[in-house]
């Protein structure tokens, strides 16, 4: 007998196991619900410390068909002090959960992906495929050439080069599309209606949500089996939040972890920001046109963006979005403070994170936890024109001692330390109408 199944997040009927994402009763989504009497006598601190460093270790907690045999060690990121990032922004008790090294293709959409494709494998589908702002459509491509699935990727036609080539790499059928992310989505929607394809994001998605909750489970095993007190994280869907709470939530009803308050704070760009919008005007999510260079969080009609509201609110969180130019300075400011070089969803979360302290909504001694959630390899178009092409000095050293003496002269007025991040001008971006 299974261990899980899909249940209503409205009305709470159960569904069984199956490729589907709407109840037909309500029109709600479904979730992944646990018999969490049956796993409680299974698990322990012990067991998952004793098993391989990555996201299967937590197999229990995850929707695993019988005798499923993961291929890739996906998962187990760094989560890392971050002292130096933590004194130029205002925190002394500061971490990065680092999933900008996450295996195959260094995000931690590699994570639900994996999930996905047991479940796609285990109701027979031979083709993928998914809707995707860029991170997605790696992961899906690579997965899939791994484990022997054909693929289809969508995405809008203006993603970041690498993340196109980071696609074609793999062998999948790319489709672009001349619109946005919800455009691609909603058609995704009618195709997984017409063909079976294990749509990863779309019949898929209550098993996929699921990866994302591995981002909590490690997190409180790598702080010693406790949870911290702030959390940031970045949002485009909103999925990726509300799993993380949910993670922490098992872990307190299984008795792994002390029961403790945790605040949940999420990080938008200001050019796409309706969970942020909500959170802070109306609680409502009202539709946005994304405008923003961080195009991986650029989803205008978030799927999970109420969940999202609530997670935050109900813990005693907020959320804040950040301008472009702040997004970039945050990505110059991680790599040079901490040796970590994040995409934009990156840039968002450390500029939000550096507001939130600033309004003293995370307070210096807490110890606080930013997810970064992809690598700049990813996004490097966003740093054109902000590094100077040195000229080459002939191999001699009196050129190298010029060189040295013009650098040295030139940087003595920074001697205090690296300038602050652009405070943003822009007004907070107002709802607009689909």
């Amino acid at each position: 007998m299974s261990t899980y199944e899909l249940r209503c997040r409205e009305c709470g009927k159960a569904w069984g196991n199956q490729p589907r994402s709407i109840c037909e009763d309500c029109f709600s989504p479904l979730e992944v619900a646990y018999d969490y009497d049956s796993i409680r006598p299974h698990v322990s601190r012990e067991l998952f410390a004793s098993r391989a460093p990555n996201l299967w270790r937590y197999r229990e907690l995850l929707p695993l068909p019988a005798g499923c045999q993961p291929s890739l060690p996906t998962g187990y990121t760094p989560l890392l002090s971050a002292p130096q990032l933590g004194q130029r922004i205002g925190s002394h008790n500061l971490y990065l959960k680092n999933d900008a090294v996450c295996l195959p293709t260094l995000s931690f959409k590699d994570r639900v992906v994996a999930v996905a494709l047991a479940n796609a494998r285990h109701f027979g589908f031979d083709t993928v495929a998914c809707s995707s702002t860029g991170n997605l459509a790696n992961s899906v491509a690579a997965q899939a050439a791994r484990e022997g699935f054909k693929a289809w990727i969508f995405i809008p036609s203006d993603l970041e080069p690498a993340k196109i080539l980071g696609t074609q790499v793999f062998g999948a059928q790319l489709v672009r599309i001349n619109g946005n992310y919800d455009q691609v989505n909603r058609l995704c929607s009618q195709i997984a209606d017409e063909r079976r394809w294990g749509f990863v994001n779309v019949n898929l998605r209550p098993y996929y949500a699921e990866g994302s909750k591995t981002v909590g489970f490690e997190i409180a095993e790598q702080l010693g089996w406790r949870l911290p007190d702030n959390i940031v994280v970045p949002m485009a869907g909103g999925s990726l939040i509300t799993k993380i709470r949910k993670a922490f939530e098992e872990l307190i009803l299984l008795g792994l972890v002390e029961p403790k308050p945790v605040k949940f704070f999420g990080a938008q760009a200001t050019g796409c920001s309706p969970i942020s919008t909500a959170v802070k005007y109306s609680s409502e999510i009202e539709p946005q046109k994304p405008a923003t260079i961080a195009r991986s969080l650029a989803i205008g009609n978030p799927a999970d963006g109420h969940y999202a509201v609530k997670a935050i609110t109900a813990s005693g969180g907020w959320s804040e979005d950040v301008s472009d130019g702040e997004v970039v300075a945050s990505i110059q400011l991680l790599a040079e403070s901490e040796g970590i070089f994040t995409e934009t969803a990156g840039g968002v979360t450390v500029g939000t994170a550096r507001k939130l302290i600033r309004q003293d909504r995370i307070l210096a001694e807490e110890t606080t936890v930013l997810c970064i959630t992809g690598n700049g390899l990813k996004t490097t178009d966003v740093l054109a024109g902000k590094y100077e092409t040195e000229t080459p000095i002939a191999p001699k050293l009196r050129e190298f001692e010029a060189l040295l003496e013009s650098k040295l002269s030139g940087v003595a007025h920074l001697a205090g330390g690296a300038p602050a991040l652009p405070v943003s001008t822009e007004t907070p971006a107002l709802p607009l109408e689909a």
